[in-house]
């Protein structure tokens, strides 16, 4: 069994996939996980869109000019959204369980990445947000924070170091 810190140590980015479905059973772990999650004042303000589609995955690839490209090779996204009305920290509950959804997948032997969608562009006339919202059909209370790419990886990255960790971030007491 992996602990914890390993789990960590080895998530890394991953941005090529193999060409595999992600198994239902996988899928399934992965957002009851991220149903766990915590969240203020228990609103559970987060909803996920689970998509193996080619087609929107296609689609979902060109949300923002650089940087979402991976997802027409990735088996499996899951668009990661919230209801505002539900919470003012709506941003900060998404991304708690977003990175529960990458842990498990990594737990689980697949990789994942994190695309940006929310304060991002697709272009100079429309925001990565909006462009999700009318894919979708969205009510303009839901928000999105990003899309994760997940599937068997494809490419190989070394774990941290944990002797490079840069410990002069980490303060006792005062600044």
């Amino acid at each position: 069994m992996t602990s914890f810190f390993e789990l960590l140590k080895t998530r890394r980015s991953i941005r090529k996939y193999l060409p595999k479905a992600v198994e239902q059973d996988k899928i399934n772990l992965i957002t009851r996980a991220a149903l766990m999650s915590p969240a203020s004042k228990r609103s559970n303000p987060w909803e996920f869109i689970i998509i193996e589609d080619k087609q929107m995955l296609l689609k979902l690839s060109e949300s923002r000019s650089n940087g979402s490209q991976m997802l027409v090779d990735s088996p499996l996204g899951i668009v990661v959204i919230a209801d505002s009305t539900k919470s003012d920290v709506w941003l900060e509950d998404a991304s708690i369980a977003a990175i529960i959804m990458q842990l498990q997948a990594q737990d689980l032997e697949l990789g994942s990445c994190w695309i940006q969608i929310y304060g991002r562009d697709k272009n100079e006339l429309t925001s990565s947000e909006n462009y999700i919202r009318d894919l979708f059909h969205l009510p303009e209370q839901y928000r999105i924070l990003c899309i994760l790419s997940i599937g068997y990886p494809n490419e190989e990255r070394k774990p941290f170091l944990t002797d490079k960790l840069d410990t002069t971030k980490i303060h006792s007491e005062l600044f």
